[in-house]
């Protein structure tokens, strides 16, 4: 019974198909781009993982606002302090990710796990979305813009820092949880030996833009040339921690004020070796000088009372010694 019902099947189709009117000729290159646009490519299944360690507040809702504009990430749980960092390599695998972004503390990694190369920022000027309070906007899942400083392209190490950057911020192609458009702009520029991270919303097809948020600035301290670790491909000299810098403030500040205090002091002892000028006197110098007035003497009203309190005393005394007579 089953192979009768799928002859039957079989039968219907053909007689469908001859029905059909042939189609008629397409030229080759459109044929070439219907196959492009029907026909979807691979799926791109590149994620990026973001875990974090010892984060402010400030610190933790840029970590969310980074999740909601990045459609391909995921978030993993709070890593553990004795945990070392080549652990994440192994989370990676499991989540299935190739690039990772570590928050801890004030400090942020990119990495290409496993194989590297990774790279280690101080984050600084931090403002969240929620707190920026900006009026632009922009469709979550889209796809964005990413625009970078001409001055990435001069030194090796920001080529470098470029290739990270497009590998983790770009949404891939074919991304199941992405948007076929593109409403907003990522923007990197250096200045200050810094890069300055801006987002953007396409407001019009002038490439009119409004600021989204978040905003923050990365200031480079190494690249490392494995995944967490290993050799040391860059240093950054103009870096200096935060801890050495504020200790440095508060050097200089005490020692201005050493300096201050000294310069009294020396001027003070120049002025007491100095011999005094005696000015002779000037006849009209009293000139107009005034006599004060004479005030009348203060009169103490307590002493005043305690003097008729004593005599009103004296007085009941007789009366009352006359009276028993």
């Amino acid at each position: 019974m089953a192979v009768a019902k799928w002859k039957r099947l079989k039968l219907k189709r053909i007689r469908k198909n001859a029905r059909q009117p042939a189609k008629s000729p397409v030229v080759a290159g459109d044929v070439e781009e219907e196959e492009k646009d029907c026909i979807p490519g691979p799926k791109n299944k590149e994620r990026g993982l973001e875990s974090w360690l010892r984060i402010s507040f400030r610190t933790r809702h840029l970590m969310q606002d980074l999740r909601m504009l990045m459609s391909h990430s995921k978030a993993d749980t709070k890593m553990d302090r004795k945990e070392k960092l080549f652990v994440i390599n192994e989370v990676c695998e499991m989540k299935n990710c190739n690039k990772c972004i570590y928050f801890e503390d004030l400090y942020m990694w990119l990495s290409n796990s496993r194989h590297g190369p990774s790279v280690k920022f101080l984050v600084q000027n931090i403002y969240t979305s929620a707190e920026l309070k900006m009026t632009g906007n922009c469709l979550q899942g889209s796809r964005p813009l990413l625009s970078f400083h001409p001055a990435f392209n001069e030194l090796p190490h920001y080529t470098l820092l470029k290739e990270l950057l497009i590998q983790i911020f770009s949404t891939p192609r074919y991304h199941p949880k992405s948007q076929p458009f593109v409403d907003h702009v990522f923007t990197f520029t250096i200045l200050d030996n810094r890069i300055w991270f801006r987002s953007f919303e396409i407001m019009e097809e002038d490439a009119a833009v409004v600021e989204i948020g978040p905003r923050f600035v990365l200031n480079l301290i190494r690249i490392f040339q494995g995944s967490f670790g290993g050799p040391t491909l860059y240093e950054n000299p103009h870096y200096q921690s935060p801890p050495n810098t504020h200790r440095h403030i508060v050097r200089s500040i005490t020692a201005v004020k050493y300096r201050e205090k000294q310069q009294v002091k020396d001027v003070q002892k120049l002025r007491k070796k100095e011999p005094k000028t005696i000015l002779p006197h000037d006849p009209t110098a009293d000139v107009f000088v005034t006599p004060a007035e004479e005030k009348p003497p203060k009169v103490d009203l307590k002493a005043r009372k305690k003097r008729i309190y004593k005599r009103q005393r004296k007085i009941k005394q007789k009366m009352n010694s006359g009276n028993t007579k």
